[in-house]
Order: structure tokens, then sequence, then C-alpha cells
């Protein structure tokens, strides 16, 4: 009785998240007027649009499954073109994207990435806080590269993590406190801050660089991206572990056998292996690529082909890893059929009439006033959402469009608005990949959890929004 009641429960919920993208694709699409600026058919594509959002936070279906129907849908009442629908999948951050994937394959198939964070360890692993800064560093790494959070920080850092608190007797229960759930929290908070480091942190950073560019004509590269995080990233980097030290310190402070662990580890890897210098000699050169990018023209996505090209001439890589890297083909479906939506909104006036809307709705307001409304405003919206790209696709390009018709640089905006999406995955268990996985250790309460994310989500605010514009304008950003 108890199992056919569950599974009652389960086809409920199950309906409850197929019927509000319904209602959203037919209340929108059919029942309420279109405003005289925007055509019949970009209306309906709005519906279509509204439709795959809210099924990527309620997911009835996979993130792929949802966009592949939306971009159907787009041919059939948004007034697409099948070329124009399928547009999307030949855009060059989705190839750069996947291309990237399949780079970070190779680190993580060799062990390189590993070796990576356990030489943080042995360097820096004497005390609790340090393992934390090590680890955390390592993350930022890898993200130089890495765009799969979950990948880098789930598949890498988060076991030595578990093993580093097990070595001092520190499991989840009565013995938490010792070290494991420091840990836990303090560098699952870090790696939300490198992945608002780079364009490569997480996967969705390139759509929102592609959607400046594509909808409001502000082009950010990897390098841009690069300059305008390192120093209000490494800033949080060495602020959050503190606080997060202070908060939940743990009872061992000291951790010599972190290093010694971390010595073994690495003397039982061995020597570096001819597949891992190549795959380093490819990290290398593309990241150095990356940042010259401007000197000598090559664009991003070609470097990172190149990379990827190379590692399967040298044989690092085989086309069955390329198959079987099930996240990056994922990836691809969505993302690219993302960009294609989000582009199609903007040819329709869509974000225009929105902007136009709220930014009368304010009335006088400047766009300073504006601007310290609506940062805490997006960024408190993300306990809504248990995913960045979500949250990116519903509410960064019409946050843009309202400032920027309030004459907001665009630049400050773009900036500031990319990289509070990341840092606001720190404020629950399960605002992003990586977050569950984390919490799923069961090192700490769910109101431990949550309170360290909104006191740390406070110090990302006024680090970013001092030290980071402050920067930005140093840089010229804005």
């Amino acid at each position: 009785m108890k199992q056919g009641a569950n599974q009652g429960a389960r086809t409920k919920t199950a309906w409850w998240r197929v019927a509000v993208p319904l209602a959203l694709l037919v209340g929108i699409g059919w029942l309420l007027p279109h405003p005289a600026t925007i055509t019949r058919e970009g209306w309906r594509l709005l519906a279509v649009f509204a439709a795959a959002v809210a099924g990527l936070v309620l997911q009835p279906l996979p993130g792929g499954a949802l966009v592949l129907v939306a971009v159907t849908l787009s041919t059939v009442w948004g007034g697409l073109t099948l070329e124009q629908a399928l547009s999307g999948y030949a855009n060059e951050s989705v190839w750069l994207v996947l291309a990237a994937f399949f780079i970070s394959r190779a680190l993580i198939k060799t062990g390189l990435a590993r070796r990576i964070a356990l030489g943080f360890v042995r360097w820096f692993g004497r005390t609790s806080l340090g393992v934390c800064y090590a680890l955390s560093l390592s993350d930022m790494v890898l993200a130089s590269i890495i765009p799969s959070n979950a990948a880098r920080s789930g598949g890498v850092i988060l076991p030595i993590v578990r093993s580093v608190a097990e070595l001092y007797g520190s499991r989840p229960g009565p013995t938490a406190g010792l070290l494991g759930a420091f840990l836990m929290v303090a560098v699952y908070q870090s790696i939300c801050v490198t992945a608002a480091m780079f364009m490569t942190g997480q996967a969705s950073n390139p759509m929102a660089a592609q959607i400046a560019s594509e909808s409001f004509g502000y082009r950010v590269d990897w390098m841009s991206w690069f300059l305008a995080g390192i120093v209000p990233g490494l800033c949080s980097l060495l602020i959050v572990p503190l606080l997060v030290y202070r908060l939940r310190p743990p009872l061992i402070r000291r951790t010599p056998e972190a290093e010694a662990f971390a010595r073994r580890e690495l003397e039982a890897m061995g020597p570096i292996q001819r597949r891992e210098w190549l795959v380093l000699a490819v990290f290398l050169g593309v990241c150095g690529a990356w940042m010259t990018a401007r000197w000598h023209g090559l664009d991003i996505t070609v470097t990172a082909l190149l990379g990827a090209c190379a590692l399967l001439v040298t044989g690092v890589l085989s086309w069955e890893d390329v198959k079987d890297e099930r996240a990056a083909w994922d990836i691809f479906i969505w993302y690219g059929g993302l960009l294609m939506l989000g582009k199609a909104l903007n040819a329709a006036g869509v974000t225009t009439a929105f902007a136009k809307a709220v930014g009368g709705a304010f009335g006088g307001a400047g766009w300073v006033t504006l601007l310290a409304i609506a940062l805490p405003v997006y960024f408190y919206s993300h306990y809504a959402y248990a995913s960045i790209t979500a949250h990116i696709l519903a509410m960064y390009s019409p946050f843009l469009a309202v400032l920027a018709a309030q004459g907001a640089p665009l630049g400050l905006i773009v900036y500031a608005f990319a990289c509070f999406t990341n840092l606001s995955a720190g404020l629950t268990h399960y605002g992003t990949t990586p977050a569950p996985m984390y919490f799923a250790h069961g090192y700490a309460t769910l109101g431990e959890w949550w309170r360290t994310g909104a006191l740390v989500s406070l110090a990302n605010l006024a680090t970013w929004s001092t030290v980071g514009f402050f920067w930005w304008k140093l840089l010229g950003i804005w």
C-alpha cells in the first residue's frame, strides 16, 4: 500500500512538472494578447522560450530533450525556418564548449588533473585552512579550461576532500566537525568563485558572453573575462575560506597527514607519463593562445578545436572517448538550441519591448539606482533555481536590457550579472551541479549549509561590487 502511495505521489509530481510549461506555452502563445510592437510569431516564440525555461527549472524531461522540443516547436509555431531553428548548432561558442569538454576529459583520463590537485595539497596542506586554499587553487587552475564544474569539482576535487577528512577520522555524523564539515562547505563555496573567474568556469558562461555580443554588441572573449575576474576572484578566494573558518572552525587545525597523503598518492602515481606531458602541452598551448588571441587573431574556438584534434592525433584521446563524453553532447544540444532561441527573441523585438516597459515603470530613476536594486534581486533570485544555466537564460538578457535602456555602462552590467550568477550558486545545496554532490556526503546539515551560503553571499557581493567594480574601472570596462 505504501509503495503504491509513493508511486502515486511521484506521478502527480511528474504531471505538475509537465503542466506548468504547457500552461505557459498555451497561456502566452494563444490566450494573452501580444503587444503591437511584437509580431504574432515573435509572441509565440516567447511562449516557447518561457515554457523551455520553466522546463529547465522543473525538469519534467532532461534539459537536452526539453530544448530539442523547443527548437522543433519554434519552427511549427514560432515562425522560424528549419535553417534558422538549427542555426545555434553552428555557433562558435557551442563548439568552444564542446572542444573544451574533450580537453578536460583528457586531463581527467590521464590523471593530470588529480596530479595538479595533489600537488597543491602537498605544497599548502599543512593546516586545515591550507588544504582548503590548495584545493580551491587547484579548481581555479582547472577552471581555466574545464567548463564542467561537475567534472573538475565533483570528479577531481571532491574525492580528495573526502579522503583528507577521513585521514583524521572525520566522517558524517558526530565526527564531522573535526575537519570534514569545514572542508566540504568551504571548498564548495570556493568553487562557486572559480566558476565566476573564467569564461570556461562553467558551461553556461560562454552563453552569457554570446548574449552580450549578439544582443547588446558587447564583445567578451576568454582573455577579457580572465582579466575582469582575476582580481575580485582572488580576493574572494582569500576571504571566503577565512570566513567559513570563522563560522565553522574545524577542531583539527594542523593537518601534516594531508601533506603526507598527497606525497604518497603522487609517489603511487609515479613520474609524469608521456600522455600527461602531451596533455600538459595542449593545456598550456590552448590557454596561452587564448590569452594572446588579440595579438595573433586566431579565434579561441579554432584554438580549442586544434587542441582537441592534437589529443586525438597523438592517441591521448580515442574517438570512443569523444563519443562517450555524454555531458559534452548533452550541452551541445541544449546550449545551441538556447542560443538560437535567445537570438530569435531579440530579433523579434521581445527584449526591447520588455526593457521599455520596465524602464517606463521606474520613471526617472537613474541607472545607478536601478543597478543597486537589480543586482541583489538578481542574485538572491537564485534560491528559485537549481541551475546557473536556467538563471542566465531566464534573467540575464532582460536585466541587461532594462539597465542598458537606462544608460548603464554595458561592460559593467555584462560582467556584473554574469559573474554574480555563478557566485549566487553558493546560496543553496542545489545551486549548481556540484552542490548536491558535496551536500550529499552529509558533513553539514541543511540549516548549516544555507546559513553559511547566506553569509558568504554578503562577502562576495561586497567584494565584487567594490574591488570588482573598481578593478573594472581601471581596466576601462566602464
